[in-house]
């Protein structure tokens, strides 16, 4: 396609020529003869021929109506000619007419785009190409339409005492014009209404540097620069922009230290802690906080008593090195000097520094704690002794009052007690290293009668003693059937409480003729057979006596007897079954008393409960004898369900009183309405006596047995109801304090009560007026 074009092209193109020539021959031919002939195909390539002149367009310049920039120009020679354009604002900003005269539509800046792109092409009156596509630039030239920008305000620093020339800092503006025309070019200047006569600017580069030496942030601290930015190379007519510089001075150490006033007087109780401040030497320093490097020195010989140090905000802090006693010495009078580290440059103020001080120091008297002679006591002390003089502990007053110390030990529990009055300690009871190795405690020195009170520690160290018995320590020793004689069967060692490296010696207290004992070089012994042949079914047991001797100052002695069992063994000497040793165990005689007590309580509970069980049996059958009714009472928490609720008790076991009912009559034997009787109820028509049913005869025939079993126990069951159910109109329904006489009231209204009482009713049914109710 591309080469197809191409001869395309090169035909129009001959086509056009041979147009051109028939022209020039004098041949005269109609516009219909120019077409026909400019479509001759022709196939030959020509050379581009486009004419260009330089296409410029102002910016801003107003556009009412189009304007002409320039023309599109080729070489050839066509009478009936077309131009298109393509590109940027082609056909928008930029239009074309059948001349090739180019126009623009608008105004155009050039800080939004400064050059256009175009591309030309131009046809026949057959609209066939005749030149190709030819690119083109319309510039658009810069006028001065934009003044300088700065981009920010500016902030800047620069240490007091600078030299000449110290850079600041540089500002810089911006100018959208054209850099490289003059409208784009910038020029820096100081405007005089900042703090220019201390500072200059570079023109061009605006670099903003000292133009003097004696910059002091004491005396300013901060300065105000305007610069202004003007384009055209700083000319009148340019335009101008302005901003803010502000300049920190910062500082340096250029100021010595000075006191603020020549003489301090303090005041100091003897009492003053060590190494805390006692005063401050107020120092007066212009320089910041974080560059003030003050130095002071004592002048000797104080101090050695006396130090100035350096306080957070850098003054000077006075402090104690040793403390102060009144009663030696009441005042002091030294001076301090201070000088300045590192001063940077010539202090300002080195003529009118003051760095000496005379400081005076009045010592006040205090009541003071008495002084222990010591800060800490140790004494030692032997165990298992008793010691009346450990040694002294001791403390005075170091008052000029000098009253008398008492001592004393907090501690009730301490071992060791202490004189009042002397301060000698002594032992309250024997000490035992074994158990407590290091006794430590407080004393207490008061003056007296109640005064002030200081305390001390007191470590007593217990010193050890032989005073416990070796102690056998052996692995499990077995001697094995086929075992030869001289045969190790087992290591003996011991163990001592004590605190002295022991000599233990191991021996066979009596001899065995089986077994004997070898030491070893290492606080050890074996043990080793000597003869025999033993057996599974041997029933002896073997038991030797280990004597073990600690070697110690007195020498002690310990004897444990050692069970040897017998067993089978493998041919590696390896047991695979033993024979059990016969249980001994001896038992000491704390512990036979504390068993024998045990067995001595029982029996005397024992003794105590048949003691009260016969108490019990002849009781009951002398209360029955007399006519006295035990009863078993079972107390229910819960409610009661009335005279439906028979599930709640047996009345197979219900016994009752004797006939003639004694028990259950009023003290003053006269005749009681039951409770029930009194209990209110409501005023109804008379019902018709309830008969007797089976349930009182049962009762009657249970009560006759009961009385006439003169060595049986009572057993009667009373259930006490203490609260009837809420929807009964009785109250209780307890037989307890209600009367058993023989009254001859009627219990007929419990038939009225319902259903519910109807049982009840029956129980207290009566064949007559003269029957007797048993409850």
């Amino acid at each position: 396609m591309a080469r197809l074009q191409i001869w395309r092209m090169g035909f129009a193109a001959l086509v056009f020529c041979v147009s051109l020539a028939s022209a020039e021959g004098g041949e005269e031919r109609g516009s219909a003869e120019v077409v026909r002939k400019e479509t001759h195909p022709v196939l030959s390539r020509q050379k581009r021929a486009w004419i260009w002149n330089s296409l410029y367009v102002e910016e801003e310049k107003p556009a009412p109506s189009p304007y002409k920039i320039g023309q599109l120009k080729s070489n050839r020679k066509v009478e009936v000619k077309r131009f298109t354009i393509e590109g940027d604002g082609a056909n928008s900003i930029f239009t074309v007419d059948h001349k090739g005269d180019l126009f623009v539509t608008k105004s155009l800046d050039r800080e939004e785009k400064s050059a256009y792109n175009l591309t030309a092409r131009m046809y026949d009156g057959n609209n066939m190409l005749v030149e190709d596509a030819g690119e083109f630039i319309v510039q658009v030239t810069d006028i001065n339409d934009n003044s300088p920008v700065f981009p920010k305000t500016y902030n800047a620093s620069i240490m007091e005492r600078s030299r000449i020339g110290t850079k600041v800092i540089q500002v810089k503006a911006t100018d959208a014009d054209d850099p490289t025309t003059a409208n784009g070019e910038l020029r820096y200047s100081l405007r005089p209404e900042g703090d220019r006569s201390l500072f200059e600017i570079d023109t061009i580069s605006g670099v903003i540097t000292a133009k003097t030496d004696s910059l002091d942030r004491e005396t300013k601290s901060q300065y105000v620069v305007v610069v202004q930015a003007q384009d055209t190379r700083g000319m009148a007519s340019g335009s101008t922009a302005t901003t803010s510089v502000i300049i920190t001075i910062t500082d340096t150490n250029d100021n010595m230290a000075s006191f603020t006033r020549q003489t301090y007087e303090l005041h100091v109780p003897e009492n003053q802690k060590l190494i805390e401040k006692i005063g401050t030497l107020e120092l007066e320093d212009r320089d910041q906080i974080q560059n003030k490097d003050p130095e002071f020195t004592v002048t000797p010989p104080f101090n050695n008593i006396f130090a100035v140090e350096r306080s957070p905000n850098k003054d000077g802090n006075l402090v104690l090195k040793q403390a102060l006693d009144y009663e030696t010495k009441s005042s002091y009078s030294f001076t301090v000097h201070v000088r300045e580290r590192n001063l940077q440059f010539p202090a300002d103020n080195k003529d009118r520094a003051v760095t000496k001080a005379q400081v005076n120091i009045r010592v006040i008297d205090v009541d003071e704690a008495p002084v222990f002679s010591k800060m800490i006591y140790s004494f030692n002390v032997m165990e298992e002794t008793m010691v009346t003089n450990i040694g002294t502990v001791t403390a005075r007053d170091p008052d000029k009052a000098n009253k008398r110390i008492r001592y004393s030990i907090e501690n009730k529990d301490c071992p060791v007690g202490i004189n009042p009055v002397t301060g000698q300690l002594f032992t309250v009871r024997k000490l035992d290293r074994e158990l407590e190795s290091t006794h430590m405690f407080q004393v207490r020195a008061q003056e007296e009668p109640s005064g002030l009170q200081s305390f001390v520690k007191v470590n007593i160290l217990v010193q050890d003693i032989n005073d416990n018995e070796p102690e056998l320590v052996v692995d499990d020793v077995f001697v094995c059937e086929n075992d030869m004689a001289k045969t190790v069967i087992g290591t003996l060692r011991a163990a001592d409480k004590d605190e002295h490296p022991a000599l233990f010696r191991f021996s066979l207290s009596p001899p065995n003729a089986n077994f004997s004992i070898r030491e070893n070089s290492n606080n050890s012994a074996v043990i080793r057979l000597e003869q025999g042949t033993f057996s599974l079914d041997d029933p002896r047991d073997y038991i030797l006596q280990v004597k073990i001797e600690d070697g110690g100052q007195p020498s002690k002695t310990s004897i444990t007897p050692l069970t040897i069992k017998v067993c089978r063994c493998d041919a590696r000497r390896v047991h695979t079954q033993c024979k059990a040793a016969a249980l001994r165990m001896g038992v000491s005689v704390h512990a036979l008393i504390a068993i024998l007590l045990c067995i001595l309580t029982i029996l005397v509970i024992v003794i105590l409960i048949v003691m009260r069980r016969r108490f019990q049996k002849e009781s009951l059958a002398s209360m029955k004898n007399s006519g006295e009714i035990h009863e078993q009472l079972v107390t229910y928490d819960e409610e009661g369900g009335g005279e439906m609720d028979t599930n709640g008790y047996d009345v197979s076991i219900l016994t009752s009183a004797r006939h003639d009912g004694s028990m259950l009559r009023h003290p003053d034997l006269a005749p009681h309405p039951s409770l029930y009787a009194m209990v209110q109820k409501p005023v109804q028509h008379a019902q018709p006596p309830a008969c007797k049913g089976d349930m009182a005869v049962m009762i009657e025939v249970k009560k006759d047995e009961a009385d006439h079993d003169r060595d049986g126990f009572p057993y009667d069951t009373l259930h006490i109801y203490g609260y009837e159910g809420r929807d009964s109109l009785a109250g209780s329904l307890s037989s307890l304090e209600s009367s058993s006489t023989g009254s001859n009231l009627d219990y007929d209204f419990l038939s009225d009560w319902g259903p519910r009482f109807r049982t009840l009713a029956e129980l207290y049914g009566v064949d007559g007026p003269d029957r007797h109710h048993p409850y």
